[in-house]
């Protein structure tokens, strides 16, 4: 293979492990580690990242309620 062809295959490589650490890190988890795992294991870190539990907070509006 030409060094130009390689080039552009990692370049997706990468671009494509960007897409399940990104899932992951909306989700509330790391987006380094899922990015590191995605790299190695593709497939299985999207599985991963979209079956994991979400540990975002969802803080909710503590107004006062208006009077009726």
């Amino acid at each position: 293979m030409s060094l130009v062809l390689v080039v552009i295959l990692a370049i997706i490589w990468v671009a494509v492990a960007f897409w399940p650490a990104r899932v992951a890190a909306r989700k509330g988890h790391s987006f380094l580690g899922y990015f590191i795992f995605s790299l190695f294991f593709c497939p299985a870190a999207l599985i991963v990242a979209y079956l994991v539990q979400d540990d975002t907070v969802v803080v909710e509006d503590r107004a006062a309620p208006t009077p009726a």
